[in-house]
């Protein structure tokens, strides 16, 4: 009661659009306690039970009203409230309605009550001004801005368009009844009339009140078939409107299939969607049982009437019925959109009136596939008599699922076996070309005469043959999910689309394929442009230009051998894979211009960097960084791309931990605090075996202790791989004089080997000379030695090969074992990539102290006369 006494104080304009017929104003004031008290919103409607309980409610109502009506002296309330009680009958065919409207009634009035600041609130009567939000449509109890929200306000309106259907119905129905009973009364006193006209003439001078009997009689019939009249016009007034709202209703509802099938084809690309057919599917019902209810009235009113005054409305209504059945036949789960032959996929049908199906008649569902040129021509005879490829399990049963309340096929092993293309025209390839699934079955609905034959197209598909083909086939489906029209000939799309609708695709498939919440901002779209318009000064607003598919996926990238959308897959499948977190965490820039690089970081501190898609390269992110030249000037380098298979070995995070000369992440964020928690930690095992480890050695790396990371003095830094210059420009630096490579004589490694067990060395005399002095670490140039075998501890570390860790080994001076000396602690040696300028493959430096003469004259293979110990020379 205390939300009714509120609610009065609304401007009437809007009370008056709170309340539909079917529950008047009055049984609100009336029953204004009673209502608020019972639990409306503890109903749920989806449940079995809430139908007995509306019925209870409903009773209820009814019965309040005709005690008010009994108890009230006013004849006119009295005969208001009868009348509003007689109408609340409708809702006996529909219960689930009355629980509905007042729940919605309800909550329009919390809704309203809460904007407040209403013209004249507190003054009941007061009418708003121009302008006032009292003026304007109810709100919507949820969130308008939300898209959920919009969508459950649009189930919403729809769901209350078919309850406002169904009632008409029922009050059809309640017509027929009343003239049905109004027919019976007329029967019964026209019998009645008949006998006392007869009494009349016999005996006429007996009775004198038999004339006035006669008359009243007369009158009641009179007035009875005056009603009938007034009720038959009714009914078929209603009937029209009825056949009316129910043509928009539906059309309403093939509207919203077509939005979620739009939704459904958006999906691919990674827009939001819902797969939920629920709400649709009691949509289609409600609609197909009002259908089937306004044929049977008027069948009904026909045969009364002995004439057929509902021919046209009754021609429209089987249209409607026909439209209905087949779109109520869904791809619920659409198939691949590209389908290698020879491999099995899975698709799943719907239909949304299996529980109206004829359950003696099982359907089936078959497929066949179908090209595109035979989906634009459906609809003619003879149009699928070309038989384009050929399906393995290709039929299902219709099933029906009582615990979910659908019915669907699934067909879970199908194949395409075989395929037979179209000729091609003038460049287009077989990745351009596309086919569908065609999907079609025989349908008997209960209470229909005739059975329905239905069918369904599947979205568009690719048909590949070969792997390497479905980089280009994924770029034919992107644009035709992205740039199609809903109502479109199959399968049409246009040949160029706006910058602006390439920059949403390219955003909502990358934040899709990555699943990250990170969005593509304006100067990577900047970036995008200047790549696949191929004018790198590109500036302004170019989002109204015009790209086209040559330009997407047909022409290739000047001076590089792939095609745009072949280089923006692949910068996705290595974010998707290796970088997603960094990524999320803004720790890569992505998508830059050279230009634009050099202007951020030419005026920041030496060992800034940032880390960038790479530009000439498919899936590699570069580290581009500036420093300073012993020249003073500024430079900007990129070193060589990291690809997926890189980022398998060693992840990115340790990379850039292992690159000692970057230290600031762009603009001046410290490397350590970014990164920290993508650094890996050994763990510290004691399980018999050495641990090995993976380090990345960056050539010209000692130009680091310019940005005070080590010691020494200034060196120019090695150029290196540059998306500038497209280069590899490497520095080979050694100690040694070496004229040639040094290919070593083979040697017998047993003494070597000997020396690395774990019993120590061999306490056989040497006949070598003494072992020189201990010296500090040495470089050496092992270009071409691929067959040695290493003696001094050190750590192996190369991305390419299985490192090996020989931290405890024991070596001349080192720990005491089998009554050798003990000097020096172990020492530690680090084998690296070290690339030769002008030769190609793998080679490496070694730091580790000098050798003794013993492995000198070893790997002389044994001419000790050669030996220099003083001052070594490789042999040239």
């Amino acid at each position: 009661m205390a939300l009714w006494k509120k609610v009065q104080c609304l401007p009437t304009e809007t009370l008056n659009s709170l309340y539909p017929p079917t529950f008047p104003i009055e049984v609100r004031h009336y029953l204004a306690s009673w209502l608020e008290e019972q639990p409306w919103d503890d109903l749920d409607l989806m449940d079995p039970t809430t139908e007995g309980k509306a019925l209870i409610l409903l009773s209820h109502i009814m019965n309040q009203l005709r005690r008010l009506a009994e108890h009230n002296h006013n004849i006119v309330e009295r005969m208001r409230l009868q009348h509003i009680a007689t109408n609340m009958t409708v809702y006996q065919m529909q219960p689930l309605q009355l629980v509905r409207a007042v729940q919605e009634i309800l909550k329009r009035e919390r809704s309203l009550l809460n904007q407040g600041n209403f013209p004249g609130l507190g003054v009941p009567g007061q009418l708003p001004q121009a302008g006032s939000p009292a003026l304007s449509p109810a709100p919507s109890p949820l969130p308008a801005p939300s898209t959920a929200g919009g969508k459950q306000g649009d189930d919403r309106e729809r769901h209350r368009a078919i309850d406002r259907l169904a009632l008409r119905v029922g009050e059809i129905q309640n017509c027929r009844k009343e003239i049905h009973h109004l027919q019976e009364s007329m029967n019964w006193e026209k019998q009645n009339y008949d006998s006392l006209q007869a009494q009349a003439i016999q005996n006429s001078m007996l009775d004198q009140n038999l004339p006035e009997s006669c008359n009243n009689l007369q009158n009641r019939i009179q007035q009875d078939e005056f009603k009938s009249q007034a009720f038959a016009e009714k009914r078929i007034q209603l009937i029209q409107e009825a056949v009316h709202t129910l043509e928009q209703t539906q059309q309403q509802v093939e509207l919203h299939i077509q939005s979620w099938k739009r939704q459904q084809h958006l999906s691919t690309i990674g827009a939001p969607f819902s797969d939920n057919l629920s709400s649709l599917q009691n949509c289609c019902e409600q609609l197909l049982t009002i259908n089937i209810q306004l044929n049977q009235e008027m069948i009904i009113a026909g045969r009364e009437s002995g004439a057929e005054p509902f021919r046209e409305q009754q021609e429209k209504l089987a249209l409607l019925l026909k439209t209905l059945i087949q779109s109520a036949l869904l791809v619920d789960k659409q198939p691949p959109q590209v389908i290698k032959t020879q491999s099995k996929f899975s698709t799943t049908v719907r239909f949304l009136l299996g529980e109206r199906m004829n359950s003696g008649k099982p359907a089936v569902v078959k497929a066949q596939i179908i090209t595109e040129s035979q989906a634009r021509n459906l609809a003619q005879p003879g149009s699928l008599t070309e038989n384009v490829g050929e399906l393995i399990n290709n039929s299902a049963i219709l099933d029906h699922n009582g615990s979910t309340k659908s019915t669907s096929s699934t067909f879970r092993n199908m194949s395409i076996k075989r395929i037979k293309r179209a000729d091609r025209k003038g460049s287009e390839s077989v990745t351009e070309e596309k086919f569908a699934l065609l999907f079609s079955s025989e349908i008997n609905i209960t209470g229909c005469d005739t059975a329905y034959n239905i069918q369904v197209i599947s979205f568009p598909i690719v048909v590949i043959v070969h792997g390497s083909q479905d980089n280009n086939a994924l770029a034919t489906i992107l644009w035709d999910c992205a740039f199609s029209e809903m109502d479109r000939i199959p399968f049409v799309v246009p040949d160029r689309v706006s910058w602006q609708q390439m920059c949403d695709t390219l955003n909502t498939k990358f934040m899709s394929e990555v699943q990250t919440p990170r969005r593509l901002d304006n100067d990577n779209f900047r970036f995008l442009a200047q790549k696949i318009f191929d004018e790198p000064d590109i500036s302004g607003d170019f989002q109204n230009r015009m790209v086209s598919w040559s330009q997407f996926n047909k022409e290739v990238l000047p001076g590089r051998g792939f095609t745009f959308w072949q280089w923006f897959d692949g910068v996705m499948e290595l974010t998707k894979r290796h970088l997603k977190n960094y990524w999320t965490d803004r720790l890569i820039f992505g998508f830059i211009g050279k230009q634009y690089l050099h202007l951020l970081l030419q005026q920041s501190e030496d060992g800034t960097f940032l880390l960038r898609f790479s530009d000439s390269e498919i899936g590699g992110i570069t580290i581009a960084y500036v420093t300073t030249t012993d020249t003073g000037s500024r430079q900007i380098l990129n070193i060589q791309p990291f690809t997926k298979k890189d980022l398998e070995i060693r992840s990115l995070g340790d990379r850039i931990q292992d690159i000692t000369f970057i230290q600031f992440v762009y603009p001046n964020r410290a490397k350590n605090e970014a990164f920290n928690k993508y650094y890996t930690v050994m763990p510290n095992k004691n399980n018999g075996y050495l641990q090995a480890t993976i380090h990345t050695k960056v050539a010209g790396e000692q130009s680091s202790s310019r940005m005070g990371n080590g010691g020494g003095a200034p060196s120019t830094p090695s150029p290196l791989h540059s998306d500038l210059d497209h280069q590899t420009q490497m520095n080979l630096q050694t100690p040694f004089n070496t004229a040639r490579p040094f290919n070593p004589p083979a040697f017998n490694r047993e003494p070597i080997s000997s020396r690395m067990g774990n019993g120590g060395l061999s306490s056989a005399p040497s006949p070598l000379p003494s072992e020189t002095p201990m010296e500090p670490p040495t470089q050496m140039n092992l270009a071409q030695i691929n067959d040695i075998f290493f003696t001094h501890p050190g750590q192996f570390q190369h991305p390419f090969v299985n490192p090996m860790l020989f931290n405890q080994l024991p070596y001349p001076g080192g720990p005491q074992q089998d009554g050798l000396m003990q000097n020096n602690p172990p020492m530690q040696g680090v084998l690296e990539p070290f690339p030769e300028q002008g030769q190609a493959g793998a080679h490496y430096h070694l730091d580790l102290p000098p050798p003794t003469d013993w492995e000198f004259v070893e790997l002389l293979g044994g001419d000790t006369s050669r030996m220099d110990t003083d001052n070594f020379q490789l042999p040239q």
